[in-house]
């Protein structure tokens, strides 16, 4: 289980939260990333940012709810695994929640042991078709291993270097601001300073040029920052 959860962010949709505290805690137990909101509205926004391995989505919620969340979503063109919450009953909800591409249904009240497993096995589907090793030029990040690797060298990287180098992988050619940075690495309600995303993105320069230079992060003032192969 180690091996499939390890660096796997979640995005967490619950208004209640008292749960939310719980169901956050037992998945960082278990070393996922989560990060906990509390209406449609945050969810669908903090979904559409993206770098999320899966989305865990109460229906009930203020706000948008949780299908109109999962039908803007699909919408946008997103792929992301949801796992439906929901205390209605109804298989008229079940079934809506489906069609509309979800990927599972679990209703209120549940075991957390349960949940975990539906996780687990959402994340086992999503691995299926992602790839494990992402590339920019010659330069290669195993997700397994977290290492990166290029000329014939390799680094272990951190667990906050590999979450920074991964958004950039996936998202080559795009600038993104040190704020979305931040956000999506550390959490929206992380205390941490956008001075730690500069920090991080001079290790992994570092990182890049001992590997030969077969890729660079760029900077565009005031715009952010984007990895691209050098040719």
């Amino acid at each position: 289980m180690m091996g499939l959860v390890m660096m796997m962010k979640l995005l967490y949709a619950e208004d209640e939260p008292a749960l939310s505290q719980a169901v956050a805690e037992a998945l960082r137990y278990y070393n996922f990333t989560v990060d906990p909101v509390y209406n449609g509205n945050d969810a669908l926004d903090y979904a559409l940012l993206g770098g999320y391995d899966g989305i865990i989505l109460d229906i009930m919620m203020p706000g948008k709810d949780g299908l109109e969340v999962l039908r803007a979503l699909r919408a946008a063109g997103s792929a992301v695994p949801v796992l439906l919450l929901t205390a209605r009953s109804q298989v008229e909800d079940r079934i809506q929640g489906l069609d509309l591409g979800a990927d599972d249904y679990l209703p209120k009240p549940f075991a957390m042991a349960e949940l975990l497993a539906r996780v687990r096995a959402m994340l086992r589907r999503k691995e299926s078709f992602s790839p494990n090793c992402l590339r920019c030029g010659e330069i290669a990040l195993d997700r397994n291993s977290c290492t990166l690797s290029g000329g014939g060298q390799r680094f272990l990287l951190s667990k906050l270097e590999f979450q920074v180098m991964e958004l950039l992988m996936l998202n080559q050619g795009r600038y993104l601001s040190t704020e979305e940075i931040r956000t999506k690495v550390w959490g929206y309600d992380s205390d941490a300073e956008v001075g730690v995303v500069w920090v991080y993105i001079s290790y992994l320069r570092k990182r890049l040029a001992a590997l030969g230079g077969g890729a660079e992060i760029r900077a565009r003032r005031n715009v952010g920052y984007t990895l691209e192969a050098k040719k």
